[in-house]
């Protein structure tokens, strides 16, 4: 139980730290994107705005220094840029490839009569950062490689996930150590709670022996009396309370001896007994159960858990004439249910069924049971690495428990 409390709160931690993470990350990465994209939009209107066609069609862009000619911003300069001039009517009056062996000028024609064709301004065509602008006489289509920022974006990502993957390997074991911190007091308090249910059980086993045979005496020397009998009863009501107290402690604390156990035949001698007790409260008992199925486990106890579910469910039925027994085999998990008619469980009481001393509004009249049952049963199922659960649906209410067939590791 606490072990997976552990590996929740672990998980809650490095879930946390995991959106931490990857919300820093995500707001540097778009913060980066964002001012050098904006920086190269910058250049690149630079560029097309102090680009010109000289005569014989030759062309003067931020970049070229002749005579005097102010000098252009480094960025400007170490940047790459192409650029193709195009007539009013349509013809190409000049096309610059910056002599990159990569881009040929029909392939930066073609895609610039397709940049003009769109009607774009604007955008990103082929890892080029494109721009238009209206020049005198013609249209100039202006490109900046991108292959750079994208390169270093995509290196900048790629070292964000190597260092995030390496960040949450200390931090596992950070939120490791802080769950056990947080645990570890909630575990000392349930030892020290089990443990305590345990020697009181075993220290009133000894005083309500003694007064049971104290009333016994004084009945048989002053006869029948009323006050001897409510003492008996509460007695007898205080000897249930303790028996049951010391078989959930011993359910919960000590491993049981296991066996190899015909599951089948063990349901089935459980149900006879309680075939007159559902007869005396009308009801029928029906069983459906599939043979030779086996596990490994404890005779004693996987008994107990079939005789606390079946008696539930006769006490609990309402106005049904039939309580159902089921067993069947299902991959590798024995399957046994027991199915009454009732009213639907609420789903806030079906949370606490299998708590200690929980019962519902309808069982508190019944002085003879101490809401210990279904935690009783609940804790032998646990230690045959079963579940145990409930289900209403359709005017009926199933207990279902699942237990794991023999194998040779469970035994291991």
């Amino acid at each position: 139980m606490f072990r997976k409390s552990k590996w929740k709160i672990v998980a809650a931690i490095l879930s946390v730290l995991a959106l931490v993470l990857a919300g820093t990350f995500c707001v540097i990465y778009w913060a980066s994107y964002t001012e050098v994209s904006n920086e190269n939009k910058s250049l690149l209107e630079q560029y097309a705005a102090g680009y010109s066609l000289r005569e014989g069609g030759a062309a003067k862009a931020p970049g070229d220094r002749p005579g005097g000619d102010p000098i252009a911003p480094p960025r400007l300069e170490l940047s790459t840029f192409y650029s193709v001039a195009v007539s009013a009517d349509g013809q190409v009056l000049r096309v610059d490839t910056a002599d990159i062996a990569s881009l040929d000028t029909d392939t930066l024609t073609q895609l610039a009569l397709e940049i003009l064709d769109s009607g774009k301004t604007d955008g990103v065509r082929h890892n080029l950062l494109y721009r238009v602008a209206e020049k005198n006489g013609y249209r100039l289509v202006a490109f900046l490689d991108n292959t750079v920022m994208q390169e270093s974006t995509r290196t900048l990502l790629n070292y964000t996930l190597i260092f995030s993957c390496a960040a949450l390997v200390p931090l596992f074991f950070l939120a490791w150590y802080l769950a056990g911190r947080i645990v570890s007091p909630l575990e000392e308090s349930y030892k020290r709670q089990k443990q305590f249910v345990s020697d009181a059980g075993h220290e009133l086993k000894t005083p309500v022996a003694v007064v049971n045979a104290n009333v016994e005496l004084l009945s048989r020397e002053i006869g029948e009396n009323q006050w001897l009998s409510n003492i008996q009863y509460e007695n007898e009501r205080m000897s249930g309370l303790i028996s049951q107290l010391l078989e959930l402690a011993r359910t919960e604390n000590v491993t049981p001896p296991m066996e190899t156990l015909d599951f089948s035949h063990l349901v089935l001698g459980e149900a006879l007994p309680f075939e007159t007790v559902a007869y005396e409260n009308g009801l029928q008992l029906e069983t459906d159960i599939a043979d030779n199925i086996t596990l490994y486990g404890n005779d004693l106890q996987l008994k107990q858990l079939c005789s606390i579910l079946i008696d539930n469910a006769i006490r609990h039925s309402a106005n049904g004439k039939t309580v159902a027994l089921r067993l069947r085999k299902e991959k590798s998990s024995a399957v046994f249910s027991v199915v009454n008619d009732g009213e639907p469980i609420p789903p806030e009481q079906q949370k606490h069924l299998f708590d200690r001393f929980y019962r519902g509004d309808e069982a508190r009249t019944d002085s003879r049971h101490y809401g210990l049952g279904l935690a009783i049963a609940k804790a032998i199922a646990g230690s045959h690495h079963g579940t145990i659960q409930v289900l209403c649906a359709r005017g009926k209410v199933e207990f279902l428990v699942k237990l794991p067939l023999q194998s040779r590791a469970y035994k291991n």
